[in-house]
């Protein structure tokens, strides 16, 4: 009898034991980070090549949440010399660094303190490369299980290195950006960022910027991801297009 007891109070110090282990939420790590990969390869009448690559780092805890990422866009093609020879050689190559980081002010994790520094560097258009600063004010203004919206905005300084005529132009900025993630079920999400840095002074060159992206995912730590790009300076030279656009399909391994 009384062993029946003991083995009877064994198993159920175990059972209990385990469900509140069960309970306990996983603790989610403060760094992660993924890396994307795309290319599509053409032949026939004209031979050409196109790499996406990108990296992704973030760091999120207590009232800290920065974000890194670098990508790069090279495009390869026939091209022909002064003997009328063709070469594969690159024909464009864009890459860009971005840095953000949030610094929290309340408890209940609504507004926050940014800072904000980028650089671009491109073979083609109007610009050798671009870089700005910023820093300023923002708020998550809208949070569901499924959805967020985060938007800021504050002062900054950019600087436009161009190709013909050969100089550098530095302005004063009013940035504003802003994010809204979509969880449409489980395994797919949406994302949607925009950026505004905005020249007061007439004649100075503006960027806008918007992405739209849609990531599904394949296995645990694979997803394949749709995206559209448009990149928009108001000041270019005269044979150079406003507006840039870039659509692509990437597989994107998290770790």
């Amino acid at each position: 009898m009384n062993q029946r007891v003991i083995a009877g109070a064994l198993v159920g110090l175990t059972l209990s034991s385990t469900a509140t282990y069960a309970a306990e939420p996983t603790e989610k790590p403060a760094i992660t980070s993924s890396a994307e990969l795309g290319m599509l390869f053409k032949s026939g009448n004209t031979t050409s090549a196109d790499m996406k690559a990108g990296y992704d780092l973030k760091y999120e805890k207590d009232l800290w949440r920065s974000t890194f990422a670098f990508d790069v866009l090279v495009k390869k093609a026939d091209e022909e010399d002064d003997n009328g020879e063709e070469h594969f050689e690159t024909v464009d190559r864009k890459w860009t660094i971005e840095s953000k980081t949030n610094y929290t002010l309340n408890k209940d994790q609504k507004s926050y303190v940014y800072g904000n520094v980028d650089y671009i560097d491109s073979l083609s258009g109007s610009f050798d490369n671009q870089s700005s600063i910023s820093a300023g004010w923002g708020r998550e203004w809208y949070k569901t299980n499924a959805s967020s919206f985060f938007a800021d905005i504050g002062p900054g300084y950019k600087r436009d290195t161009l190709k013909d005529p050969s100089e550098t132009k530095s302005s004063f900025i009013v940035q504003a950006q802003a994010l809204y993630l979509r969880k449409i079920n489980e395994n797919v999400e949406f994302k949607q960022t925009f950026s505004a840095k905005y020249a007061p002074k007439s004649g100075e060159n503006s960027t806008y910027k918007a992405e739209s992206s849609i990531t599904t995912k394949l296995i645990e730590t694979l997803q394949l991801k749709f995206s559209f790009k448009i990149d928009h300076n108001t000041e270019v030279s005269e044979e150079t297009k406003k507006t840039d656009t870039q659509t692509a399909i990437t597989l994107v391994y998290s770790f």
